[in-house]
This record gives C-alpha cells, structure tokens and sequence, in this order.
C-alpha cells in the first residue's frame, strides 16, 4: 500500500511540474486569484442566501441541504488533511505558490471538496445552471494547480469527495 502512494505521490508531483510550466502566464493573471476566492467559504453563504430568498420552499430546502453537506464536509476534509499530513507543492518542489494557502497540508483541496459539494446540491435545486456550477467548481479546483497551492490529485479527490457528500445531503435532507 505504502509503495503504492508513493507510485501514485510521484506521478503527481510530475503532474503538477508539468502543469506549473506552462501556467507561469496564468498565474500572473488576476481573474485566476479571483476564481480561487470564489472557493472561500464566504461566497457560499453570500450565494446561499441570494438564491434561497429567490423562493421560498426551495430556497429554504437548498439552504438547509447546504448547511447539512457543509456541516459534514468541513470536520471531514479537516480530519483528512490531518491524518495523511501531505505537503503543498511549494513545500516539497521548488516552486513558489503565488497565493498564500489557508492551512498547511494539501490532500485533498478543501476549495475543491467545497465547490464540488457546493455544484452538487446547486445543480439539483438549479438544473437549470448546472453546466455553469460545474464549470465553475472544475475551474476553482484548476486555478488551486495554477496558483501552486495544490497537486492535481489533490484536487481530484476533492472533486470526488466533494460530489460524493453532495450526494450525502441531498439523500439525508430529502
């Protein structure tokens, strides 16, 4: 299992090395830092309020299905991060991050996890939007590879984790 994760831990520091040479004119660019803060905890809020006061029954529904999946993913994510202790790119390689990371450890992405939870349940209250919460989620998860802060894989099982306790939510609140 160990040799496994360090298989799977060099193809990602590869990853990651790949795509920090050829992200240097991006990172540069202020809409990739203002498309990461969009994965702070509160935008969501700020979007959860304006949408659930659009209408009463789902709005009050999606509020509540939010604060069930964000109640579960924020310990989560923590006690993983905690427990597999992974360090940031800019920790490990020779690199510097162009944003300043919220905490220390990097696996999974807590922007990630957050947004895909977020996209989730959105896109089953809003299908209408669902393209533009997907896009919107996928691209948080990117611009944290972009600014240097975090591996693909880490982004990846935030991808997954985040869509799985959207799942979760939506399952217990129904």
């Amino acid at each position: 299992m160990v040799r496994w994760l360090a298989t799977l831990s060099r193809y990602d520091q590869q990853w990651f090395c790949w795509c920090s040479q050829r992200s240097q004119s991006f990172q540069q660019q202020r809409w990739i830092r203002v498309l990461s803060r969009t994965g702070d905890g509160h935008c969501y809020a700020l979007i959860a309020l304006l949408l659930g006061s659009t209408s009463a029954a789902p709005g009050n529904a999606f509020v509540l299905t939010l604060a069930a999946g964000f109640s579960i993913e924020i310990p989560l994510f923590i006690l993983i991060k905690r427990w597999l202790k992974r360090p940031r790119p800019y920790q490990t390689l020779s690199i510097t991050a162009v944003i300043r990371a919220h905490d220390q450890f990097s696996f999974p992405s807590g922007h990630t996890t957050a947004a895909f939870l977020f996209a989730g349940i959105a896109s089953s209250f809003y299908p209408a939007w669902t393209p533009l919460w997907m896009s919107w989620a996928t691209g948080v998860g990117l611009s944290r590879i972009l600014l240097g802060v975090h591996y693909p894989g880490d982004i990846l099982a935030g991808a997954v984790l985040g869509s799985g306790l959207a799942f979760i939510a939506l399952q217990l609140i129904s």
